[in-house]
């Protein structure tokens, strides 16, 4: 994980996160685990939950236990132990928290609405992933978002990176480990096609399947069918589809009426954060469940066909294999340090609001995987910029520019 490396190079020293007390809830595994090292050597007291019943490595959070970092967190809790966990990590030896680093908003809403009063001695806080980002909008649009945040997720080396190219690498992976199922010549549904959706029809392609899309924004309905996919509905794609992944981040996108048209053995999984997209209450209400192995459930239908689920309609390429690989995650991670730091040392500089890293930044997170990948970037000449009217050094695109 370079980025986080050079991190540790950059700021080991100085310790810009003295002081701070960050409380995280974020997939507990072995990436995790090298991002929670990296706070604590740059000056952090750190606590730590995860964001999902199912994506804690276990292993990975016994060796960050053993540290002396205190870790809530294994894989396999139940709801109300996820949200025990949670709770556990607010209050440290020597204060409340005082730094928020979430994945999804679970922390975040915990601490607004049960311990409004903590709010106010913390500097800010860090999220990770679109749906988090929803919240914290939705937040600050109700007027109950109370303290500066930093979205980590459209920062161009985390979306375009974590959520694309990690997506594009870890859902098959989830998918092969937890059925062996050969995707050549299968026709698969994507539920959306934003980034992580991009990412996932092009690996279930990539194998050899041909790949339908579901969209409700026409630009991303249109990129889809000029890269080569069908695009159609749900009620369309049941018909055929043989296995089924959402990744839209909203709810009801697999409803009883889809089930019950389904072929027999249909895959169902999910690529988004939350485990609202397939209605899995229906299922285990209408249909007898087996389960296979765990996090493979198969559910007969009282019309005698049966639905693969995967990861209990949670996200199955943290549920069923290991997540994204250490290389991308390093983007990201890299990302949420630096969002640490700046809201940490520069907290008189923020105000209440959503706020985006530098486009300075974004670019030196990219520029600290280059030599890992054996890449030689071009230098811009001192005629080139002035031709141009950039800065030799960056940032090389506007704010606005789409990557």
């Amino acid at each position: 994980m370079p980025g986080l490396m050079n991190m540790r190079a950059m700021y080991g020293e100085s310790k810009p996160l003295k002081g701070a007390r960050i409380a995280g809830c974020l997939h507990m595994t072995v990436q995790t685990a090298v991002l929670i090292e990296t706070l604590t050597a740059l000056g952090a007291e750190v606590q730590w939950s995860s964001c999902n019943i199912f994506s804690t490595q276990d292993f990975a959070a016994a060796a960050i236990a053993k540290t002396g970092v205190p870790v809530y967190a294994w894989k396999g809790e139940t709801d109300e132990e996820y949200n025990w966990c949670i709770e556990q990590t607010i209050m440290f030896p020597d204060g409340p928290l005082n730094m928020i680093l979430d994945d999804g908003g679970d922390l975040t809403n915990l601490v607004h609405e049960k311990y409004p009063e903590l709010l106010t001695d913390i500097r800010g806080l860090s999220e990770e992933t679109t749906t988090g980002v929803h919240n914290l909008y939705k937040m600050m649009a109700a007027g109950k978002l109370k303290v500066p945040a930093i979205n980590v997720n459209d920062s161009v080396t985390k979306s375009k990176f974590d959520n694309l190219y990690g997506c594009r690498e870890s859902l098959v992976d989830g998918i092969k480990r937890a059925t062996d199922v050969m995707l050549a010549g299968k026709v698969c549904v994507v539920a959306g096609y934003g980034d992580v959706g991009k990412g996932s029809a092009h690996a279930l392609r990539a194998f050899g399947a041909r790949v339908l899309v579901t969209e409700i924004d026409p630009i991303n309905a249109l990129q889809a069918a000029m890269e080569g996919f069908e695009v159609t509905t749900m009620d369309e794609a049941v018909k055929e589809a043989r296995i089924f992944v959402t990744a839209t981040g909203c709810k009801g996108i697999l409803c009883p009426r889809h089930f019950e048209q389904m072929l027999d053995d249909a895959i169902v999984c999910n690529i988004g954060h939350f485990d609202c997209e397939i209605d899995v209450a229906w299922l285990k209400d209408n249909a007898e469940k087996s389960e296979v192995k765990p996090q493979v459930e198969r559910y007969t239908l009282k019309n005698g066909r049966h639905i693969i689920l995967l990861a209990e309609g949670r996200l199955v390429n943290l549920g069923c294999a290991h997540g994204h690989p250490s290389f991308v995650m390093s983007n990201s991670f890299t990302n949420q340090v630096l969002a640490q730091i700046e809201l940490w040392t520069k907290a008189d500089q923020y105000k209440v609001g959503v706020f985006f890293l530098p486009k300075k930044l974004d670019e030196e997170v990219a520029a600290a995987h280059l030599s890992h990948l054996g890449v030689k970037l071009t230098k811009l000449e001192k005629d080139q910029a002035e031709y141009l009217g950039l800065p030799q050094s960056g940032p090389f695109k506007p704010d606005h520019y789409r990557y």
